[in-house]
């Protein structure tokens, strides 16, 4: 699916979702498509009209961007100029989609039929649900437009949908029609799950963020279209709107309540005989716990027959209104009290309640950057870095590293077999060299090191990147020596270690880096007294 930012220098945001695979943020160098004709259902056409009022409370914005580099993580990219849309809601706020602020460096909105743009600035973001709330410098502009009203429940199938924003093809605000043609419980990303609503209305890059109305009211908000297909958009519904709202009241998004335990559906025969289970129970198997700790209280084979009072069904769905069945994990974030939320099962035999702690995010030993800047260490003429999946993803836009992501998978390297993983221990995560070696005698010999995982360092195992750094702060040997994480064909590259330490003021200032490191990692390497 696409992100629907609109880009004049024709960078575009690609937003790839799915339940099996992690977020991952893409920057395509395309042109942005022509602006087609809207797109208007039969039955739509003649159920609504465009509203002035809703009108009112539509914005563009405006979004200076300056994405980190995962190669180069001492610097960032080149400033992007992007464009989406956005919507005024209670609290003096405007509500956009995440991907349209993220890393923005300025911020701006602009009202419909306005010449003047306000600065604006992001009061709270969520990446993963893809929302963000934005404040104005000036707080007068809400004296003459007010706040959108957001619609409290889930809309129905075929409901008719009007869609405001400000799509690529032109500079006005654009309004198309349509219908909803499905809602799903369904993957953000890897560790988001949320409500998701299918339109057919018309959206484009530059739509994202702009709200989808029914009479006048907001039903979500637009942020994604199927690429390939025509007039196979996505709003996110304001159930999870509310949520996230309400998540953010406190000053913090803490994230989404969720189950990571790996399930399976109870539809083959075979699969209940094997299970001795009676015909009259129905549910969704635990196939992988998410933890194998004896006090974890999901076991492999447990059968999950109710979410609350709510029973589930042998494909995991649970009926939530006479037309619409949802994942059973929909009921999380509406049951969830105290981070916990009730169970019943089906275990040896016998029925039991439990009360199943939930995660507000998923651990993950290659994670996402959420927005902030990647940690570095440059060490000689090597720079090092934990590994995330905006580095994966630099790949895509890597002839190079493309050919050497196939040789990592040749190889082994945990780069591509732990993608996905949880920790297999406490803050560990995974330390690579981000880039080839800076030119210097020290490298004299040795292959590429870039996208290697560091296994240890003079034989001490590495949990992360700051543990790396105690290491070579720690080092009294006359020599560094560096294994890395490889099935075969790796090298080890030993080092003088004054040498590597004397070097590295000269390589930084040869290379134009300013810093040894990030900041947090510089307070392990140079602690005070």
């Amino acid at each position: 699916m696409n992100a629907l930012t609109s880009n004049p220098m024709t960078t575009r945001f690609l937003l790839l979702t799915s339940l099996a695979l992690p977020l991952i943020v893409l920057a395509e160098p395309v042109s942005p498509p022509p602006s087609p004709e809207p797109t208007v259902a039969t039955q739509s056409s003649q159920a609504v009209t465009p509203s002035k009022s809703v009108e009112n409370t539509v914005v563009k914005v405006f979004s200076t961007l300056r994405a980190p580099d995962p190669t180069k993580p001492w610097t960032k990219q080149s400033p992007s100029e992007i464009t989406g849309s956005g919507a005024v809601i209670a609290g003096k706020r405007i509500l956009t989609n995440a991907h349209v602020v993220l890393y923005a460096s300025e911020v701006q909105v602009q009202a419909n039929q306005a010449g003047d743009k306000i600065s604006a600035r992001v009061e709270a973001i969520a990446p993963g649900i893809d929302l963000a709330v934005l404040k104005l410098d000036d707080e007068k502009f809400f004296d003459s437009h007010p706040p959108l009203r957001l619609h409290k429940n889930l809309p129905d199938a075929k409901d008719a949908v009007m869609v405001y924003g400000y799509p690529t093809g032109g500079t006005s605000l654009s309004i198309t029609k349509g219908i909803i043609s499905r809602i799903e419980f369904t993957g953000y990303n890897f560790s988001t799950p949320g409500l998701r609503i299918q339109i057919d209305a018309a959206i484009n890059p530059g739509n994202s963020g702009g709200p989808a109305v029914v009479n006048d009211e907001m039903i979500g908000l637009a942020f994604s279209h199927l690429q390939g297909a025509q007039n196979i958009g996505y709003i996110i519904p304001t159930e999870e709107i509310e949520l996230f709202l309400r998540d953010v009241a406190a000053g913090h998004y803490d994230g989404k309540p969720a189950l990571y335990d790996d399930v399976q559906t109870l539809e083959n025969p075979a699969l209940r005989s094997f299970l001795h289970l009676p015909q009259s129970v129905q549910g969704i198997l635990v196939h992988r716990p998410f933890s194998t700790d004896v006090t974890y209280p999901l076991k492999e084979w447990d059968l999950i027959t109710k979410i609350g009072d709510t029973p589930v069904d042998d494909q995991g769905m649970i009926k939530v209104s006479d037309s619409l069945r949802l994942r059973f994990t929909y009921l999380i974030q509406k049951l969830v009290k105290e981070n916990k939320v009730s169970l019943t099962l089906f275990r040896d035999g016998k029925e039991l309640k439990i009360d199943f702690p939930v995660l507000s995010h998923r651990p993950l030993v290659i994670p996402d950057l959420e927005g902030s800047y990647p940690s570095y260490f440059v060490y000689g003429p090597m720079v090092f870095a934990d590994a995330t999946n905006e580095f994966l993803s630099s790949a895509a836009r890597d002839r190079q590293a493309s050919g050497l992501m196939g040789m990592l998978t040749f190889l082994g390297s945990p780069l591509i077999t732990r993608v996905g993983d949880k920790p297999a221990f406490e803050d560990e995560r995974l330390v690579v060299v981000t880039s080839p070696f800076f030119p210097h005698k020290l490298a004299k010999g040795y292959a590429n090191p870039a996208w290697q995982v560091v296994k240890s360092v003079n034989g001490h195992p590495i949990k992360n990147l700051a543990h790396l750094v105690e290491v070579l702060r720690d080092l009294k040997d006359e020599f560094v020596s560096f294994e890395f994480n490889v099935r075969s064909s790796g090298e080890t590259f030993v080092f003088p270690r004054a040498e590597m330490v004397a070097a590295t003021n000269e390589i930084l200032t040869d290379n134009g880096i300013r810093s040894q490191g990030s900041p947090d990692i510089l307070k392990i390497w140079e602690p005070k007294p």
